[in-house]
């Protein structure tokens, strides 16, 4: 299997070198930019599989560049900041992230991100490549597309893996805990309402009326439940 190619970008010489450093000795292959200007150049003649990609650069804004890089390529993102606010970590989610670590952080946790994110570009087996369909809304987990109503709904990849795992067990209790451990699957350490948010960002998109979500319903004091149309149906007959 080849090795994984990894660009990080970040505008302190310090943490861009132990990045560089720490995922050479992991037999990835990694390049390194400094700025906007430098990490879009490099981006391009790369082709990274991962960026691990600062907020704050001094020429670019790193929301902005997240959109740009996943519009040519759909490369997962990384996003390392000193940032800790909840509506940043939104905005990040909303930009496409993949995934998002504050700093200061720990190379031992980095790496664990680092190999959930690359894991997702797994080979789908023949028993998961059945499509799931629930009405109007139709799951493609060969080609990671979903479709509500025959429109294409426009979701990051933790987002369809996300959709995907609860659509897969329709009806199904899941803790947020749970969620994290298979879906991001890793022993995540932050703040386990990651996926408070990305239920949020996955309801704007399939739901009628997110404040009355059908499908992704809140189970209060548990969790999560994917409800499907027809269960919905069989259990008002």
């Amino acid at each position: 299997m080849a090795q994984a190619k990894i660009l990080v970008v970040d505008d302190e010489n310090a943490i861009r070198n132990l990045i560089h450093r720490f995922l050479s000795k992991q037999d990835y292959q990694v390049e390194a930019a400094e700025d906007g200007k430098s990490a879009l150049a490099t981006f391009e003649s790369f082709n990274p599989d991962l960026v691990i990609l600062d907020v704050n650069l001094p020429d670019a804004n790193g929301y902005a560049l997240c959109q740009e890089m996943q519009s040519r390529t759909n490369v997962f993102i990384l996003m390392l900041t000193s940032r800790t606010d909840e509506a940043d970590k939104v905005r990040a989610f909303s930009q496409g992230a993949d995934d998002y670590i504050t700093k200061p952080f720990s190379l031992v946790e980095l790496g664990a991100r680092i190999g959930a994110i690359l894991k997702r570009q797994r080979t789908v087996t023949t028993a998961e490549q059945q499509c799931l369909v629930f009405s109007g809304l139709v799951i493609d987990p060969v080609r990671r597309e979903v479709k509500l109503n025959d429109d294409l709904v426009p979701l990051t990849a933790l987002e369809f893996d996300l959709l995907h795992f609860l659509a897969s067990n329709p009806g199904r209790v899941w803790r947020r805990s749970d969620l994290i451990q298979q879906v991001w699957d890793y022993e995540y350490v932050g703040d386990q309402r990651v996926v408070d948010v990305h239920i949020g960002q996955i309801r704007k998109k399939i739901e009628i009326d997110t404040s009355q979500p059908a499908l992704i319903q809140t189970v209060r004091g548990v969790g999560y439940k994917f409800e499907s149309p027809e269960m919905a149906e069989e259990a008002k007959a």
